[in-house]
């Protein structure tokens, strides 16, 4: 199998879809020998935050000097930015190599009568088996959808259980409730791991802490009451928590502070455990880390910025952060989502911020919501709405709308599924400033 060979493959298996539950994943790993048997990982659930948090913890571990594995779903330009060691993508020619031994190991559970193992399953157990060979420290690594019947729970050696913000999303498979929700994605949490959360609702918190409690482990909570001295500019936030006098991320958006601080207890559990992290590591790893599609600037004039936000949480945090950095701009949105969401939620959290929006279908996803129907729902809360039948259009009309207008913001958000080709639209505008921090993000 070479690398054309391995990506067609991978389209080819979608139709297995999704299902939630451990048996397939077990039976796949135990033909691979279980790689994850002789991993450390460091799991993370929760509802939003989780990608950013694994991407402060892991890049500090890297810092510290950590060969570290990060597993990450889903993906924005790239589909092999899922499986990275020390933030490397697995190379293209790996790729093949460890889907080949995957593709072996499925087709012999089908002749056992067993059924095909899903896309997802497949993709974490390639991620265990490379990086077990590729003899890891650390496993960073995020749930799919939930918790306990999540297939990277499979795990058993879990060193940390870091639980982000929890809130309502994906209720046709968690429940319909905060509580059911974040029973779920406690089941992360195993024997001999410490936990690490935030402030969360009382009742989550409760949760967690009844978690913590039945398996005898301890639990760290950051604490946003203790972080002093924030400033922000456009291309950085610094901040101070409890030792830390100042702590610089180059992410932005005001959440950001919150995720970051969710990482510092995290790195204080593995120091408390005995993992050699100075504070020269936890400060460069901090300032190095980005991470793309959270609030992050791609084009500096006019300023276009990408955010993930597609749930109420996400869509709060959004508004909050377009309060803090851009009072007394006019904004732009390109706003696309997809049908299963609770987007009248969205819409009602960030309408009020925008000069205009522009509603589109993502493309290549079946769950996406169509634009003329977006805009319906726009048009109750916001007069000037217009739906386009393409993102090369939105980005066209929001293009022109700003002009030249150094007070113009454009901002893309609803759903992670088009920003990676929102990107790529906006690469390729040749007149454009390109990105704001000199990188890719």
């Amino acid at each position: 199998m070479n690398y054309k060979e391995a990506v067609e493959y991978i389209e080819e298996v979608q139709v297995y879809g999704s299902v939630l539950g451990l048996e397939n994943i077990k039976a796949l790993c135990e033909k691979l020998g279980n790689p994850q048997k002789d991993l450390k990982f460091i799991h993370i659930a929760g509802t939003n935050g989780k990608g950013s948090v694994l991407a402060f913890v892991s890049t500090v571990l890297k810092a510290a000097g950590y060969k570290v594995g990060r597993y990450i779903s889903p993906t924005i330009t790239e589909y092999r930015e899922r499986i990275q060691i020390n933030q490397r993508m697995i190379s293209k020619k790996d790729l093949p190599v460890y889907m080949e031994r995957i593709k072996e190991a499925c087709d012999a559970l089908v002749e056992e009568g067993k059924s095909h193992p899903t896309p997802f399953e497949m993709e974490t157990a390639l991620g265990f088996l490379y990086f077990k060979e590729k003899n890891c420290d650390f496993v960073v690594l995020e749930t799919g959808l939930g918790g306990i019947t999540d297939a990277t729970n499979i795990i058993d050696n879990t060193v940390l259980a870091i639980l982000t913000s929890i809130s309502r999303d994906h209720m046709g498979f968690l429940g319909n409730s905060l509580e059911e929700i974040a029973k779920k994605k406690t089941g992360i949490i195993k024997d001999g791991c410490v936990a690490v959360t935030v402030g969360q609702t009382p009742e989550v918190t409760d949760i967690i802490k009844k978690a913590c409690y039945e398996k005898k482990i301890p639990l760290l909570v950051g604490d946003s009451s203790l972080v002093k001295n924030v400033k922000r500019s456009m291309k950085k936030q610094s901040f101070s928590y409890k030792e830390y006098k100042k702590i610089e991320i180059s992410m932005l958006g005001t959440y950001q502070i919150e995720n970051a601080i969710v990482a510092l207890e995290a790195i204080e559990a593995l120091k408390n455990a005995g993992y050699q992290i100075n504070e020269k590591a936890v400060l460069e790893g901090m300032a190095e880390t980005t991470w793309q599609g959270r609030f992050s600037i791609i084009n500096n004039r006019p300023l276009i910025v990408i955010d993930g936000a597609h749930n109420e949480d996400g869509a709060k945090k959004l508004a909050q952060s377009i309060e803090a950095y851009f009072t007394n701009k006019k904004i732009i949105y390109i706003m696309g989502v997809l049908r299963d969401k609770e987007y009248e939620k969205i819409i009602k959290a960030t309408y009020s911020f925008a000069d205009s929006i522009l509603t589109i279908k993502p493309p290549h996803n079946e769950r996406a919501l169509d634009a003329y129907e977006l805009a319906k729902e726009v048009a109750r809360y916001h007069s000037h709405v217009t739906a386009l039948d393409s993102l090369e259009e939105a980005v066209e009309l929001s293009l022109l709308m700003a002009g030249k207008d150094k007070d113009t913001v454009i901002i893309a958000y609803g759903s992670l599924s088009f920003l990676g080709e929102l990107m790529k639209i906006v690469e390729n505008k040749k007149e454009l400033q390109k990105d704001f921090h000199g990188q890719t993000r």
